[in-house]
């Protein structure tokens, strides 16, 4: 049986990236977060500018998330657990936001961004499922949400 979102999920999904584009950003610089369980698993990095985040969390095996910053107050929030995910982001800008949670088995996001101020969402469940987003300009926002 297929796992389905309940819609107070989805609206607070969306709540939570667009109130991300809204918070001031940290005055403590960059900062990298990486916690892996599993084994195999990969975490990338990249970040210049100021005040760019990124925070990483993969539980299951064979995860890997590749991520690239340069600008100015952009965030990364990963997450996925179950096996064989891959997360993709590369922003370039202001205040451009990620996502991205994957909690089944190869799942695949990518997402680029550059301007100011985008944002994406990004859920995916269950087995194979495919998420690209690129965005370019201002103000941009997507929400991708996957079963």
């Amino acid at each position: 049986m297929p796992f389905a979102f309940p819609i107070k999920m989805t609206s607070s999904a969306l709540a939570f990236v667009l109130a991300l584009t809204a918070l001031p950003a940290d005055a403590s610089g960059n900062r990298v977060s990486v916690e892996q369980w599993g084994r195999d698993n990969g975490a990338a990095a990249s970040q210049s500018g100021f005040r760019q985040r990124v925070s990483i969390n993969q539980r299951g095996r064979g995860n890997l998330s590749l991520n690239t910053q340069d600008g100015a107050r952009n965030r990364v929030t990963v997450g996925q657990t179950g096996c064989n995910n891959v997360a993709d982001t590369g922003q370039s800008g202001r205040r451009n936001i990620v996502g991205v949670a994957q909690m089944g088995c190869r799942n695949d996001a990518t997402v680029t961004q550059s301007g100011n101020r985008n944002a994406v969402g990004v859920i995916q469940t269950g087995r194979g499922n495919t998420a690209t987003t690129s965005q370019h300009g201002n103000g941009n926002v997507v929400l991708i949400i996957q079963d």
